[in-house]
C-alpha cells in the first residue's frame, strides 16, 4: 500500500503544479522549497540556519521549512524552535532521501536538554538506515513514514522523554537510552528498548511484555481521538489546513487509505498574522469569523488572543511563541464547540499572569463531547529566556477536553531561574468533566503540578519533575504533616478518574527537603492508577510515597525505584 502511495503522489503531473503553486506570505521566518529548487542552495539555507539555531536554547529565533510535494536530496539537522513540515495529502507525498535528524544538544550524547524542535508529515528514506530523533520534551514527530529504522537517543546518551503520532516506521524503533516515551496511534515492524515508563496507546504492533518489567504500559485503542491540523497544498497548487476528523477507539494511523479523513478549511478563510501584529489586530480578524494561522515568531500580547467561535483553527508555525506583557492571559477560548488550537509556545512575561491560557468558562454544563475543544503541541514555560510569572499555566474549564500533547515547564535553568523569580503555582489545573490527556508532561511547579478537579477524567501517560529548588521544608509543605505537593493530585470530592503511566521524579538541590506522595488521590472505588513509578534522581531527599500511603521511599544508595501496578 505505502509504495502504491508513494508512486502516485510522487510521479504524476500534479508535482509540477504544487511547486508552481504561488506561496502565500508566510514572512521572512518561513522557508518554502520546491522539487525544483536547487539542491545546493537548499542545503545552504538549511545549514545557516541549524548554525543559528543549533544552541539557540532561549533565543528569540523561530522558523518552519516547508516542503511541497516532490523527493529531495538534503540533509536537515533540526535545531531550537525549528519546524520541519511536508505538506503533501499524505507523508508520502513529500519525500526526503537524505537525513533528517535531531542531535544532542549537550556533550557526551546528552539530549535531555533537546527541545522545542518538531517534524510532520513527510517520508524519509534515511542514509546509512536509521533516522535519529534524540529528542526529550516539546518535540512533536506527527504524520511521519520512516522507510527504515528509528533511533530515539544518540549514542546511547541520556534523553528524556518524546512523542510519536500518526506514524510508521517499516523498520525497529530503538528507544535505547530514553527515560520515557509516549507512542500514540502509530504503527512499526519492531520496538526494542524500555527504561522507566514507556506507554504505547493505539498501537498495531505494540511491543510483547508488560509493567513493571519491563516498564510498558499498552492501551490497546485511543478511545478519542483528533490528530493535529496540518497545512496541504493539493494537486492545483491550492493552500489549504486539513482538519481531521474526531475519531473514536482507533489503533493505527489515519492516512492508510490515503488522505487523513477530515474537512479542508482555504487558506483564504485564515488570517495569517505576524509577530508584528497586535493583539487587537488578530483579535478583530478572530471576531470576523477569521481562523488564525500565526507564522513563527514571538508575539508580545498587551491583552489575550480571545477565541470565541465554534470550530476556529489557530494553527501555530516554527513554535510561534504567545507573550503577555501585561499580566493577563496569553490566550482564552470560549465554551464553544470544535475549537482547535495546536502548534503554540506560551512564554510567561514578567509581569504575573493569573493563568496564561484559558479554556471555556468556570463551572460549564455544556456537552462537548460530539465535537470537542483539542489542544494538540501546546506548550508552555515560565522563566529559562527571562524572568516570568503566572499562578496557572493552563485551566481548563470546558467538559470534553482533547489534550494532546503538551510540556508545562517552570525553567529549572536558563536566564530569571529561581524560586521567587519565576514564581508558578500549577501547570494544569483541570475543572471540566471528561477531559481527556494523551503525553502530559509537568514540570518544576510550585504547589500541585496538576490538580484535577473534574470528573471522568483520563490521562494516558504522565512525566513529570517536581521542583529542584524550594529553599526548605517550610517553603514546600502543602499541608499540616504533608511534606511537599503531590505532583499530580485529584480533588477529594472527585469520584471517577483514570491515569495510565505516570513517572514522578525528585532533583532536589537543598538538603532536608522531601515530598510525602508524588501522587494524591481520594479513595473511590471509580479512581483508579496503573503503572507508576517514582525515582531520585540526586543524592538529596526522597519521595516516601508513590500514590497515598503507598509504593514506599526513592533511595539512591542503594538506588531504590518503587513501582505500583495498580491502585487500589
Amino acid at each position: 500500500m505505502r509504495g502504491l502511495v508513494v508512486s502516485a503522489l510522487l510521479g504524476i503531473s500534479g508535482a509540477v503544479a504544487m511547486a508552481q503553486a504561488k506561496v502565500p506570505d508566510f514572512g521572512p521566518n518561513v522557508e518554502v522549497f520546491t522539487s525544483k529548487s536547487d539542491a545546493a542552495e537548499m542545503q545552504k539555507k538549511i545549514d545557516a540556519m541549524y548554525t543559528a539555531q543549533q544552541h539557540s536554547e532561549f533565543g528569540t529565533q523561530r522558523n518552519a521549512f516547508i516542503f511541497l510535494p516532490g523527493e529531495y536530496h538534503v540533509d536537515i539537522p533540526i535545531g531550537f524552535y525549528t519546524q520541519v513540515l511536508g505538506v503533501g495529502a499524505t507523508p508520502d507525498g513529500v519525500r526526503i532521501a537524505g537525513n533528517v535528524h535531531a542531535d544532542a544538544s549537550l556533550p557526551r550524547n546528552n539530549a535531555t536538554c533537546t527541545f522545542w524542535r518538531g517534524m510532520e508529515g513527510f517520508s524519509i528514506v534515511p542514509a546509512g538506515g536509521a533516522t535519529q530523533w534524540a529528542v526529550s520534551q516539546a518535540a512533536p514527530f506527527r504524520r511521519m513514514h520512516i522507510v527504515g529504522n528509528l533511533v530515539l537517543h544518540q549514542q546511547r546518551g541520556w534523553a528524556s522523554g518524546g512523542w510519536m503520532a500518526d506514524s510508521v516506521i517499516d523498520g525497529n524503533v530503538d528507544s535505547g537510552s530514553q527515560q520515557q516515551w509516549i507512542s500514540r496511534n502509530s504503527e512499526w515492524k519492531s520496538w526494542t528498548g524500555a527504561n522507566w515508563n514507556m506507554v504505547f496507546v493505539g498501537i498495531d504492533h505494540p511491543p510483547a511484555g508488560q509493567w513493571p518489567q519491563p516498564p510498558y504500559t499498552t492501551i490497546e485503542r485511543a478511545p478519542v481521538t483528533r490528530e493535529k491540523p496540518y497545512l496541504e497544498v493539493d494537486g492545483r497548487g491550492r493552500w489549504g489546513v486539513r482538519v481531521p476528523g474526531l475519531q473514536m477507539n482507533t489503533s493505527g494511523i489515519t492516512w492508510h487509505g490515503g488522505q487523513t479523513p477530515g474537512k479542508v478549511i482555504p487558506l483564504n478563510k485564515f488570517y495569517i498574522a505576524k509577530p508584528a501584529d497586535s493583539a487587537a489586530a488578530i483579535n478583530a480578524e478572530l471576531a470576523k469569523g477569521k481562523s488564525l494561522l500565526l507564522t513563527p515568531g514571538i508575539y508580545e500580547l498587551t491583552e489575550p488572543l480571545r477565541v470565541t467561535r465554534a470550530n476556529t483553527v489557530v494553527l501555530g508555525l516554527g513554535f510561534a511563541t504567545l507573550k503577555p506583557i501585561n499580566g493577563t492571559a496569553a490566550m482564552t477560548v470560549g465554551d464553544e464547540d470544535g475549537v482547535i488550537v495546536a502548534g503554540l509556545l506560551i512564554d510567561a512575561g514578567e509581569k504575573e499572569s493569573p493563568v496564561l491560557m484559558e479554556v471555556g468558562v468556570p463551572e460549564s454544563k455544556t456537552n462537548h463531547a460530539r465535537n470537542p475543544i483539542t489542544l494538540s503541541d501546546v506548550f508552555f514555560r515560565v522563566g529559562g529566556a527571562g524572568v516570568g510569572r503566572a499562578q496557572v499555566n493552563l485551566r481548563v474549564n470546558a467538559n470534553d477536553t482533547l489534550i494532546d500533547h503538551t510540556w508545562i515547564w517552570r525553567a529549572d535553568h536558563g536566564k530569571g531561574v529561581g524560586w521567587t523569580q519565576n514564581t508558578s503555582a500549577n501547570g494544569l489545573v483541570v475543572n471540566g468533566d471528561r477531559v481527556t490527556a494523551y503525553g502530559l508532561f509537568v514540570e518544576h511547579h510550585q504547589q500541585f503540578q496538576v490538580l484535577w478537579k473534574g470528573e471522568a477524567g483520563r490521562t494516558y501517560f504522565y512525566q513529570s519533575e517536581i521542583p529542584y529548588d524550594p529553599p526548605d521544608q517550610a517553603s514546600f509543605t502543602s499541608a499540616s504533616g504533608v511534606n511537599g505537593w503531590a505532583s499530580y493530585k485529584v480533588a477529594e470530592d472527585v469520584k471517577s478518574h483514570e491515569a495510565w503511566g505516570l513517572g514522578v521524579y525528585s532533583v532536589f538541590r537543598h538538603p532536608n527537603v522531601t515530598l510525602t506522595r508524588a501522587i494524591e488521590v481520594p479513595r473511590a472505588p471509580e479512581v483508579r492508577f496503573h503503572d507508576m513509578i517514582t525515582i531520585a534522581l540526586d543524592n538529596l531527599g526522597e519521595i516516601s510515597n508513590v500514590i497515598d500511603d503507598v509504593g514506599g521511599p526513592t533511595a539512591t544508595k542503594p538506588r531504590k525505584t518503587p513501582k505500583v501496578t495498580d491502585f487500589p
